[in-house]
């Protein structure tokens, strides 16, 4: 995900966990979210752990005068927020309150909202099909009750989204008052492999917060004017998205996204040193390769690991010790042979998708 943000223009930030009430006010998350909100006091000023990074970001922008010539200016954080979800609501990973977001905001003009929706579309669909999900829905959130702003302004924020996607060549789904409070939204939802659906990236189109917090460009005619900032995310929280990932892909992750990529191990203590010098020749290269010679039969040793879904079991014995190879696996049975180190890491490399 870092990746994509270097790929796309995102200027990676990080900003405070906690904030003064004044700024949640202005930014009118106190009127709409303030019970879904964590506070604590100190030097009698109450301060709120953030729910949300789109203040923060505000605040990074309004840091020196903006050109229209700069806009669109992007930002991307995996900002860590709180939110006091009701216990009963709460599901291992899958619902918590404290997690991470792959959270990004764009500030651009109004002319520029289709572009960035759309480019977003199918930087989005690019993450969604590496993960391996081809099954996406997509649903616009309209306006709820209560919300900021005026039926005009919600009904050419409403618009922008539906032209995009119209532009995107996509169906779509209307989903009548599940909007945030401050714009409507792109969901998208994807299914996983036993049929579930989960609502993870977002695409906002708020009218409203820049203004509220004094963000500011300058125009062609030398005029000030308010950004429209577009609030997104890919996978959303990344906890809940690790726990999507793991029950989609039953723990066989594919090569490059498993966090252990091989195994290899001895069949007598014999070539344990060989083991060792394997397992160092892939890891120096990037890879993510563990090491097992414990004192355990090859037999049960393989069986414990392909239970692990390790992608790839690497075997040693007096043959390959004295060649300088390896025995591969996969942890699905299938004998690949003996091969090199060198070739084994061409495969290994060749498998390396994101």
């Amino acid at each position: 995900m870092r990746k994509v943000y270097r790929d796309t223009d995102y200027g990676e930030v990080r900003c405070p966990q906690i904030l003064d009430v004044s700024m949640w006010q202005k930014s009118g998350h106190w009127d709409n979210y303030q019970d879904n909100m964590f506070f604590t006091e100190s030097e009698k000023r109450t301060y709120a752990l953030k729910p949300m990074n789109c203040p923060g970001h505000v605040q990074v922008f309004n840091q020196g005068l903006h050109s229209y010539r700069d806009l669109p200016i992007r930002y991307g954080e995996f900002g860590a927020c709180h939110r006091n979800e009701p216990s009963g609501a709460l599901h291992g990973i899958l619902r918590v309150r404290g997690f991470t977001q792959d959270d990004g905001h764009i500030f651009c003009t109004e002319d520029q909202i289709e572009a960035e929706v759309t480019a977003f579309h199918e930087q989005a669909m690019q993450v969604y099909a590496a993960f391996g999900f081809s099954d996406v829905q997509l649903k616009i959130a309209l306006r709820p009750e209560p919300r900021l702003g005026d039926d005009a302004t919600w009904d050419k924020a409403e618009s922008a989204l539906r032209n995009a996607l119209a532009a995107c060549g996509v169906q779509w789904q209307e989903l009548p008052g599940e909007g945030a409070f401050y714009g409507p939204k792109i969901e998208y939802h994807l299914k996983d492999a036993i049929g579930r659906t989960w609502q993870l990236g977002t695409m906002q189109v708020d009218f409203m917060m820049p203004g509220r917090l004094g963000a500011e460009y300058v125009d062609e005619h030398s005029a000030r004017q308010h950004p429209v900032m577009l609030h997104r995310a890919i996978v959303g929280s990344m906890e809940r998205f690790i726990g999507i990932l793991i029950e989609h892909h039953a723990g066989a992750f594919p090569a490059w996204l498993a966090p252990r990529q091989a195994v290899v191990m001895n069949i007598t203590d014999a070539q344990a040193d060989h083991v060792a010098a394997v397992q160092k020749e892939l890891a120096d290269q990037g890879f993510r390769v563990v090491s097992d010679v414990r004192n355990e039969k090859i037999g049960y040793k393989i069986r414990e690991h392909t239970m692990q879904r390790i992608p790839y079991l690497l075997v040693v014995g007096d043959r390959e010790k004295e060649t300088g190879a390896i025995a591969v696996r996969t942890r699905s049975g299938e004998d690949l042979g003996t091969m090199s180190v060198a070739d084994f890491a061409q495969r290994l490399r060749g498998e390396q998708t994101a």
